[in-house]
């Protein structure tokens, strides 16, 4: 992971994000998915924003784990669809632009440092890499877990490759292609959660977890999240499932896929 340079990261609580709430205490670096109003959708500055803050963890040996949260009931939608058809909209993030390009589903396996993902709202598409991504899960019940991709006439390519470190391949299969929502229950049993947790006692959950991680040396932690690392899918094969959904993104399903969602009416398929 080497996206932006030390002295960049350095300087990260004087940094204005747009999209993120970043905050660190005692080895722990929480940070919060702050773009309610949008269902937390991943806009291109909120990406870089995560991205930005994983590598500060991953490069500051004071921070030993990661939290990630969200405010709002729903943890994140997935990529904003306005911004992949090219609406921008202007936000006052003063993170620098990274020099590479950012590959989500790179980051967690990067950061060589536990991820506990608090999952308080419903998450949908993209929304996964945070899921699969993370060492550990904690999940309200009753929350929805969805992948409509192929009902917007797109295919979630890079979030197949993230489930299928975490689960079964004929149920992420299965998942993809009909695009249904999954009960959290469900998620736990194959993998994907590993905890389902009352809205009364997640967030006890969250802190016995850090406290218990402190316990053990987070050098040796380090090292094997590393290893782990090694042994994942390469840069090569994100890069090839990103432009898989470029070019999905731009065949004449996917054109109109988004267009019905746009305009909230059931897409007419053309199958090319």
């Amino acid at each position: 992971m080497n996206i932006y340079t030390q002295d960049q990261v350095e300087s990260i609580h004087n940094e204005t994000f747009a999209y993120l709430i970043v905050e660190e205490s005692d080895h722990v670096l929480t940070i919060t998915l702050n773009r309610e109003q949008k269902k937390n959708a991943l806009h291109p500055q909120m990406v870089n924003e995560i991205a930005y803050a994983f590598q500060y963890a991953h490069l500051t040996n004071a921070i030993w784990m990661i939290v990630v949260q969200a405010r709002g009931n729903v943890f994140c939608a997935g990529a904003d669809l306005k911004a992949m058809a090219g609406i921008i909209e202007e936000n006052d993030s003063s993170i620098p632009q990274p020099n590479g390009d950012i590959l989500i589903g790179e980051l967690f396996n990067q950061v060589h440092k536990p991820t506990i993902a608090k999952v308080t709202g419903d998450v949908y598409a993209g929304g996964f890499f945070f899921l699969a991504g993370s060492t550990i899960v904690l999940a309200l019940d009753a929350i929805k877990f969805g992948l409509p991709e192929v009902k917007r006439g797109l295919y979630p390519f890079q979030v197949m490759q993230a489930l299928l470190q975490v689960m079964p391949a004929r149920k992420v299969i299965d998942w993809c292609i009909r695009g249904y929502n999954l009960p959290v229950e469900e998620a736990e049993r194959f993998g994907l959660v590993t905890e389902v947790c009352t809205a009364e006692n997640i967030d006890n959950r969250v802190t016995a977890l850090t406290n218990e991680l402190k316990k053990n040396s987070p050098s040796a932690i380090k090292y094997g999240l590393e290893a782990y690392q090694k042994i994942q899918p390469s840069a090569a094969e994100h890069k090839y499932l990103f432009d898989m959904l470029q070019k999905t993104i731009t065949s004449a399903d996917g054109i109109e896929g988004l267009k019905a969602f746009r305009e909230k009416r059931e897409a007419v398929w053309g199958g090319s």
